[in-house]
């Protein structure tokens, strides 16, 4: 038996944007009723769709089609109901929107048949693409005459298509009843020119999504962004801009299973909140992708657990966002304390980091707060010098000096002290408060001297007490290439040529002690880790 046919009340319910609408064809004979069909057509955009896949998929990428939905949700619009002209309705075409001076028609072509019947054929003109992703070759482009003219379509059409000028507008338009064709047919190239080796990769939600990613999604020559995945349809605008999102395909995230079945996609990345990571996170190993977590996958112990045991049992990679430990500076750093062992003995380790500019409560509140959001990362970093996966005594004190934050019942600077087995002491020192640029800096003890991480100014200059600051260097232009490596290292994991750089027990362990840090403050003692243990259920502590 053949394969079932989709119907378009299936496209309809696949993709949220289209709808199936009748339409009035001829007016019957006395005692008869009135010829109607059935066609699919984009809601936004008040067009006619061609039933195939691909074509509904280029449709909804494109650039006019973002702005129409854009628009008509600005100004509150609604798209009148569809009829075609019929013999008593009149001649004007029946693809008028309420409000024309605001929203831009596609380009289509009229054709005639050579009956008394008339059909007609969308061509939809090509849209425009912004500095892409993966190299470009040369391509041909057609001639300003041939503008008018249906390209060629190795397909079979579901409308009859003929030779026509653009002065039949004023015939009578009857649309010809729309079958669907078959769907699993090969989806469109990359890009114009794409490289057949590029990897193909979606982005599934933005909320949490840092500069210095969004950096290396659109600098990459190795990769292609084929999907982006969001429901806050103007944070992505704001993000990517209307040329780039002409060659990326936007969907809401009830339409994330177009994403995930695409065979082109490689790999997804996600930032969403960890409260909703897991699921896509779960969902798109089984559905055969590598995952890049952005923020962490889940504040729960054993959900974490879970995506990772699922990317050991699919054999597809999974990579934690521990960006500091990609740092160039700090890899080298790593290299003389734990390689060559040039300190000896580690004594102590001091770290500050002042984030700048800060990042907003509600963006603090969605990623777990300053724990999960900044102090993991140095965690990560501190375990990765010492050595040492256990902890003997963890205490923190911290304030919300901003009021946004105080009613988050959570703190913008913490002071963590921790120490551990070996008799190292380490403190971390954390804030969001920076006024004019970014602090980090890192020292490292030892029994044969100190190494230390400066912050890293470009023009050499160090200065004190000015009124005015000489350079301002924001967080994303401080880790800009440690962004950059984790993020070829995740494409070097979707090529397997390299397993992922965190392990399950790495992360694990770090954000158990992000949760005895946070337990500390908020119960102003220290917690002793050696005799007791973290709820081995609910890693994060949760604020009533």
């Amino acid at each position: 038996m053949g394969r079932k046919k989709k119907t378009l009340h299936d496209y309809a319910a696949e993709f949220s944007e289209l709808a199936v609408k009748r339409h009035l064809l001829e007016r019957g004979a006395a005692g008869e009723a009135a010829a109607v069909v059935e066609t699919l057509y984009c809601t936004p955009c008040q067009l006619p769709m061609r039933v195939r896949r691909d074509r509904i998929l280029e449709h909804l990428s494109s650039g006019r089609h973002y702005r129409n939905r854009r628009l008509l949700r600005q100004h509150g619009l609604r798209a009148p109901l569809l009829l075609s002209a019929g013999p008593d309705i009149g001649t004007s075409l029946p693809l008028q929107l309420d409000a024309p001076s605001l929203l831009i028609q596609p380009s289509f072509i009229l054709a005639a048949s050579a009956d008394t019947s008339t059909s007609y054929g969308m061509d939809p003109s090509p849209p425009s693409y912004h500095k892409p992703l993966v190299p470009q070759h040369p391509s041909t482009t057609s001639s300003p005459a041939s503008a008018a003219t249906p390209r060629e379509d190795p397909t079979p059409s579901t409308s009859a298509r003929h030779p026509s000028a653009l002065a039949t507008s004023h015939m009578r338009i009857v649309p010809t009843p729309l079958t669907a064709e078959a769907s699993n047919g090969p989806m469109p190239a990359l890009g114009h020119g794409s490289d057949s080796n590029s990897v193909g990769l979606a982005l599934f939600g933005i909320g949490l999504i840092n500069k210095g990613l969004f950096q290396s999604l659109m600098e990459e020559n190795g990769c292609c962004l084929l999907y982006v995945v969001a429901d806050q349809l103007e944070e992505v605008e704001r993000a990517f801009g209307a040329e780039f999102l002409a060659v990326t395909v936007v969907l809401r995230q009830q339409d994330a299973d177009v994403a995930l079945n695409d065979q082109r996609v490689s790999g997804a990345i996600i930032c969403s909140p960890p409260e909703e990571a897991s699921k896509i996170v779960i969902d798109a190993l089984r559905a055969g992708k590598g995952v890049f977590c952005e923020s962490l996958p889940s504040f729960d112990r054993q959900t974490a657990e879970a995506c990772f045991d699922e990317a050991d049992r699919c054999g597809r990679p999974l990579v934690c966002g521990f960006y500091k430990r990609f740092d160039p500076a700090l890899q080298f750093l790593y290299q003389k304390v734990r390689d060559s062992q040039a300190l000896g003995r580690i004594h102590r380790i001091s770290t500050i980091s002042s984030i700048y500019p800060a990042a907003s409560p509600s963006f603090l509140k969605a990623s777990g707060g300053i724990f999960y959001n900044a102090a993991v990362h140095d965690i990560d970093i501190i375990s990765l010098l010492l050595g040492e996966s256990a902890l003997d005594t963890i205490f923190s004190l911290g304030h919300a000096f901003c009021a946004d934050m105080a009613c988050l019942k959570d703190a913008d600077t913490v002071a963590v002290s921790m120490k551990f087995p070996s008799g190292a002491i380490v403190t971390l020192d954390i804030s969001q408060h920076c006024t004019r640029s970014c602090d980090h800096r890192l020292e490292v003890h030892g029994s044969r001297g100190t190494l230390r991480v400066d912050n890293q100014n470009p023009l050499g200059i160090t200065e004190h007490g000015t009124s005015v600051s000489i350079y301002s260097q924001t967080q994303a232009d401080r880790y800009r290439d440690a962004h950059r490596e984790l993020f070829r290292h995740f494409l070097r994991t979707l090529k397997g040529k390299e397993p992922p750089a965190i392990t399950k027990e790495q992360f694990l362990w770090t954000i158990q002690v992000a949760a005895a840090a946070e337990q500390s403050w908020r119960n102003g003692s220290a917690v002793d880790l050696r005799n007791k243990a973290i709820d081995s259920c609910v890693i994060k502590t949760e604020i009533m």
